[in-house]
């Protein structure tokens, strides 16, 4: 019996032998951001996805150890803190003494605190959490700044026994949606999965990239006041990510450290919609697309060596911008260069982006300033000579 156990936990042992390969995954290097920005991160998905296997391959990636908390079958006190009688309580007061994993974070200074199944929680305990995911506090303990924490829930109708989640917890956290990639699945099972590492950040850019987050919330808000606070109205939907002053302040956050990180777009995009929601998310990143336009007043100056962006709609809001600066200073040479970047526009994209900047050019010509031989390369697909004739 002891043999066939030692070789039953041998073959275990080589089950549990894998190995970890750089991968592109962008749900992970959107977690590894969220953990590396210091903000409590909640992973969203249906049972047996894997949430609790990526939560182990991350501390283990990242060197840290994990502490796994199942938040359903604790009580308030475990979080809040239990209190304890001195020898003179009404000298010192009852401290409420932390629990044993707190304190095991704390002696170690740094660790992954996992709480999972956050969504059959009840109330009660929900509301315990609420110190320890903001403040990192456990009864009397603080955690150390060295303790990231990570949470898992399941949707309520995948929950047993599920609650909604508060809104006062959801909006402590970065919601991430977690679903499986099947080619990561099979290539796992075969022994080897992507590894996670903490994002490069480019010391250099740190400067840069604060200011460049401030001024996109900031910008926003500025021209959207009602997005700063709107409460869900719905409890379902105030439990995901929905806009107030703190969430923008962790979009403030993941802005700056996935710009310093050159993060992806899709990486961006899932931390900005998990934190304020998809609607103000959306907007938000519309302003960062406007924010990285180039400047018409440098394409106007340098039409030969202008870069325009290949996305259709920033294209066309950049030619739109250049003819509305001729407008503003309407003179011959700005007025040719203008052209030169219309002809560049169309040879490189689209020509129905060209057809209303062109027309709109057209009628900013002056009696004295002659047509310019770029219009002739533009004259295939619209139009715009006969139109710039007319206003000779």
């Amino acid at each position: 019996m002891t043999e066939t156990l030692d070789l039953a936990a041998g073959l275990l042992g080589l089950l549990a032998d894998t190995a970890t390969e750089p991968r592109a995954n962008a749900q992970l290097e959107a977690l590894t951001l969220a953990v590396a920005a210091d903000l409590p991160v909640l992973l969203w998905g249906e049972p047996g996805i894997g949430k609790t296997a990526a939560l182990g391959q991350l501390a283990e990636s990242l060197g840290l150890p994990l502490t796994t908390v199942i938040a359903s079958v604790h009580e308030p006190t475990d979080f809040a803190g239990l209190p304890v009688v001195g020898a003179d309580p009404a000298a010192h007061g009852v401290p409420l003494a932390p629990p044993d994993w707190a304190v095991r974070l704390a002696r170690a200074g740094r660790g992954l605190l996992f709480l999972d199944e956050l969504s059959t929680a009840p109330p009660a305990v929900q509301a315990a959490l609420l110190r320890l995911v903001l403040e990192r506090r456990v009864g009397a303990l603080r955690l150390p700044p060295g303790v990231r924490i990570v949470a898992a829930a399941n949707p309520r109708a995948s929950a047993a026994d599920g609650w909604e989640l508060s809104a006062p917890l959801a909006n402590r956290f970065v919601h991430l949606d977690w679903t499986f990639d099947h080619d990561v699945v099979v290539r796992g099972l075969g022994g080897t999965w992507p590894r996670a590492s903490l994002p490069r950040l480019d010391r250099a850019a740190l400067p840069e990239a604060v200011d460049y987050a401030r001024r996109a919330v900031c910008g926003l808000l500025a021209a959207r006041p009602a997005l700063v606070h709107q409460l869900p109205k719905t409890e379902t939907r105030r439990g995901g990510a929905w806009p107030s002053p703190r969430t923008w302040d962790m979009a403030l956050r993941l802005i700056a450290f996935a710009t310093a990180a050159g993060a992806s777009r899709e990486v961006l995009s899932m931390l900005v919609r998990g934190v304020v929601g998809d609607g103000p998310g959306l907007e938000l990143l519309a302003g960062l697309d406007r924010m990285d336009l180039p400047d018409p007043e440098d394409l106007l100056a340098d039409p030969a060596g202008a870069r325009l962006p290949e996305r259709g709609d920033l294209r066309q809001a950049v030619l739109d911008g250049v003819v509305a600066a001729v407008r503003r200073r309407p003179e011959r040479a700005r007025w040719d260069a203008a052209w030169q970047l219309l002809a560049r526009a169309l040879e490189t994209g689209a020509p129905d982006l060209v057809v209303v900047p062109a027309s709109t050019l057209a009628a900013l010509r002056r009696d004295d300033w002659p047509v310019p031989a770029t219009i002739d390369r533009l004259a295939g697909a619209i139009s715009v000579s006969e139109l710039a004739d007319a206003h000779g």
